[in-house]
């Protein structure tokens, strides 16, 4: 699995993000000319060499004619992209990195989404900075985006057209909600809302390095010189090793010892429609020796925010404990075959041995209901067939 593994050493921005990209690789003239697909006028990319601390980096700089600063809303944004002559997955990632800033704002301000003024997150250059971000990946082919835990500055303050605001500015808190960060005293704004959101929207979340097999390193430099800390940010580009994926999870846990049992199943309904990706209850014995019950929900750091009102509001619960998990998995993906019950999906399991095919027990159960067989049969005849 080819992978880039953003290291915030300095923080994130979407200028960083094109320069650490344009360092490890990525033709400055492609980059441009692909960014053309745009169909902006009155901007020009601009990259150059820049030392931070001894380390030679890249710096990219978008020049825009002063009326291009202009006030957008999302709908604008998303006619821009949306109307481009680009790759398809870029637009849709591209769309998907401003609809996150655009829900951050509108939090902030009391908003909308729809209503929500973009001011400098809205002007050319931080379009440029997006879009150019994911014609990047698209060109190095990257399948996922990693981090490391996300560096903020604190104890300072920033002029926005919004006014004084504190380091970090609400909108990249807002937006990192849930996803690692390190809080640090240095007073600059180590990550911007762009950073923050192409962070929150394209990864999939932290990493260790020693998965990682390096092919390409660049290095992208913020605008200022920090004394604390050097003003870059790393881009390691290479391959997961073979045959496993990784992403990190959290388990959310909480020990139930008053509630009626028949409201469960409802619980992990709900919670599996809201991105759960698994949700079960285990019997316990509590403290006074009490029988209870255990219950425990796996899911992505992104997905934590939607479940947890789900969990104060239908259960009983006071609290929840919540832990980070690392998972392996093997490839899998989804395939329709011919069998004697006509086409049939199956699941396709990737392992270094070759593919194994498995029936999937939705559509054995789909196929035993219209047909009449016993769903035990139906299930050991796709085996036998697809094996």
């Amino acid at each position: 699995m080819r992978i880039a593994y953003l290291d915030t050493v300095g923080g994130i921005s979407g200028d960083m993000t094109l320069g650490a990209f344009v360092d490890s690789g990525m033709p400055f003239d492609e980059l441009v000319r692909r960014l053309g697909g745009l169909r902006l006028k009155d901007f020009e990319l601009t990259a150059s060499r820049i030392e931070r601390s001894g380390i030679v980096a890249t710096k990219i700089d978008v020049i825009v004619a002063r009326d291009q600063h202009q006030h957008r809303h999302l709908r604008d944004i998303r006619a821009i992209i949306g109307e481009s002559n680009l790759p398809e997955s870029v637009r849709t990632r591209s769309i998907a990195v401003f609809e996150v800033l655009a829900e951050a704002e509108a939090h902030v301000h009391k908003s909308t989404p729809e209503q929500v003024h973009f001011h400098e997150v809205g002007a050319v250059d931080s379009i440029v900075d997006i879009v150019g971000t994911n014609l990047c990946l698209d060109y190095f082919g990257i399948e996922g985006l990693y981090t490391s835990p996300v560096k903020l500055g604190g104890g300072g303050f920033i002029e926005t057209q919004h006014g004084r605001m504190p380091i970090p500015t609400p909108a990249t808190v807002e937006i990192l909600k849930g996803y690692p960060t390190v809080l640090t005293d240095i007073k600059s704004e180590l990550t911007t809302p762009t950073g923050a959101a192409i962070v929150k929207t394209l990864s999939k979340g932290t990493l260790s390095m020693e998965r990682l097999r390096v092919s390409s390193i660049g290095y992208g430099a913020g605008t200022r010189d920090i004394s604390e800390i050097p003003n870059l940010l790393r881009v390691m580009i290479g391959e997961l090793d073979p045959g496993y994926a990784t992403d990190e999870l959290v388990t959310v846990e909480t020990n139930i010892d008053d509630m009626n049992p028949e409201i469960y199943p409802y619980v992990i309904e709900r919670l599996l429609e809201s991105g759960a990706h698994d949700a079960f209850v285990i019997p316990v014995l509590m403290k006074k020796g009490r029988p209870g019950a255990l219950l425990s929900v796996l899911t992505e750091r992104g997905k934590l925010e939607a479940l947890l009102p789900i969990l104060f509001r239908e259960t009983t619960t006071l609290g929840v404990r919540i832990q980070p998990l690392e998972r392996k998995k093997v490839g899998r993906s989804t395939r329709t075959v011919s069998t004697s019950f006509g086409m049939v999906k199956v699941k396709v399991i990737h392992r270094d041995s070759g593919e194994i095919l498995v029936p999937e027990f939705e559509e054995c159960k789909r196929i035993a209901r219209e047909k009449g067989f016993p769903l035990i049969e139906v299930y050991k005849r796709i085996e036998k067939e697809v094996g």
